[in-house]
């Protein structure tokens, strides 16, 4: 029997099982997906928003500004890129300067800095504003990270303190017992003395296993583009424009990595599995940006995707206990944000059904990443001196080695396939977008995995790359 059974490896799956390694539990995370951090979590924003947005009073509010003042330490500990570079919020008319105004009170009754900025302040910080913005709201505690390195960090850092994570792995029912509950998935049926629904867009649907049927969750799409990174000056700050019923809307910001992302749009969406984007809406995206930002380089787009929020019916997060059932709904934007937060709380829940012991041997520090694209030539001589695998580039667009493609393979909650190693590592992230390094990265995971490089996927199992041979050898 598990002490503890998380359902869904996501960013916030991925937190509560960290947080529940400094105790001495036996926790199992399971997700349906073939690797962590796989649907909502790889596909968003990637910002941790201030808190200034969110009702006051609301769950929202209270774990997006406690989880934006853990970050530092978060990052810190487990090598994950984060930087805090401030978020403008733009109004392009007077009654889009009355909203912004409103939020005035509302960021000073969460606790969060903000700063209202004319047109001239608001072009000194940010240059490439539009003439269209009158004013902004300045919050200078919004930052950038990588989401899909954050989630696999996490989840490591978890493995190494003792969780044990099952991919694959599809929840078909849960039901109560004397000691706990029984989660019956696709292939087994396991025993826990606590349940954390954490299951993202399927989390209405886990919970109606048990009879809660408190609240929906709906998926909202949204679309982007993404831009390649390029040697000249552009925007520095995250680009809102004022918030609607809708959202906070179709912004342009930074990455961590020096790319660029336009957007998302926002739209309803009846079938959770649906990733597709269209031409209207992604000229619609492109628009709109276009009113907030001058001249945005859409001749270095190389790539459109989408992601979808698990909107809850409620407005707010579902966080409750239903005796040791506990149940996470509506974690959408600012999910990323909140995750660490909302972790702690769901820590508080556990203890109102296990006594909890404090994992003396716990490691919040995740082994460090070799990163050669930021190294200095005198730390990749010493690198490549000590394993020359990291002197063989596979991805010349990303500047990523052979060394740093292995490595993240055999980390914890490793890449298992192409996917996989993109979102760790990044090759296949560039203009080529794999034209080059896929075949390379094939051949690496099925050397590493020992499989045949048939059976190397692209992300689902579903995904093969090769499918027979050609000219004496597998192609």
């Amino acid at each position: 029997m598990y002490d503890v059974v998380i359902i869904g490896a996501g960013v916030v799956g991925a937190s509560i099982a960290r947080e529940l390694s400094k105790y001495k539990l036996k926790t199992l995370v399971l997700d349906k997906e073939n690797d962590v951090g796989n649907v909502t979590s790889m596909a968003n924003s990637a910002i941790v928003h201030s808190g200034y947005d969110p009702k006051p009073g609301t769950k929202k509010a209270f774990h997006n500004v406690r989880g934006n003042s853990l970050y530092d330490d978060i990052a810190k500990n487990l090598d994950v890129e984060f930087k805090r570079i401030g978020s403008l919020t733009c109004a392009i008319n007077e009654e889009e300067l009355e909203v912004i105004e409103h939020y005035l009170p509302r960021a000073k009754e969460n606790n969060v800095e903000v700063k209202l900025l004319n047109k001239e302040e608001t072009k000194a910080l940010e240059p490439f504003i539009s003439d269209n913005v009158i004013a902004s709201l300045y919050a200078p505690s919004a930052g950038i990270i990588n989401p899909f390195e954050l989630t696999v960090a996490l989840m490591e850092n978890a493995m190494d303190n003792g969780v044990t994570l099952k991919l694959n792995t599809e929840v078909i029912d849960v039901t109560r017992t004397n000691n706990g509950y029984i989660v019956k998935t696709n292939d087994e049926e396991i025993e826990a003395k606590v349940v954390i629904n954490s299951a993202g867009l399927y989390s209405d649907k886990v919970a109606r296993m048990l009879g809660i049927d408190t609240f929906e969750v709906k998926p909202r799409k949204g679309e982007y583009f993404v831009l390649d990174h390029f040697n000249k000056p552009f925007v520095s700050h995250v680009i809102f424009p004022t918030p609607t019923a809708k959202g906070k809307g179709i912004l342009v910001t930074p990455t961590t990595h020096g790319n660029y992302l336009v957007g998302p749009s926002s739209e309803w969406v009846e079938d959770k599995e649906d990733l597709s984007t269209d031409k209207l809406t992604l000229d619609a995206v492109r628009s709109k940006s276009s009113t907030l930002v001058n001249n945005i380089p859409f001749q270095y787009m190389i790539r459109q995707f989408s992601g979808l929020r698990a909107t809850g019916s409620t407005g707010d997060f579902i966080i409750e206990n239903h005796d040791g059932f506990i149940v996470l709904g509506g974690i959408e934007s600012p999910g990323l944000a909140s995750a660490p937060s909302i972790a702690l709380e769901v820590v508080d829940l556990v203890k109102e059904n296990i006594t909890l012991e404090e994992n003396k041997d716990f490691n919040p520090v995740r082994r460090k990443i070799n990163r050669l694209s930021k190294m200095s030539e005198e730390e990749r001589n010493e690198l490549i001196k000590a394993d020359p695998r990291y002197g063989r580039i596979v991805c010349r667009c990303e500047s990523i080695s052979e060394g740093e493609v292995v490595d993240a393979i055999h980390r914890n909650a490793g890449a298992r396939t192409i996917k996989g190693v993109k979102k760790r590592c990044r090759p296949g992230f560039g203009k080529c977008q794999g034209g080059f390094c896929e075949p390379l990265i094939v051949e690496i995971l099925a050397r590493e995995l020992n499989k045949d490089p048939m059976e190397i996927k692209y992300d689902t199992n579903e995904a093969y790359i090769l499918q027979s041979e050609t000219k004496g050898g597998k192609k």
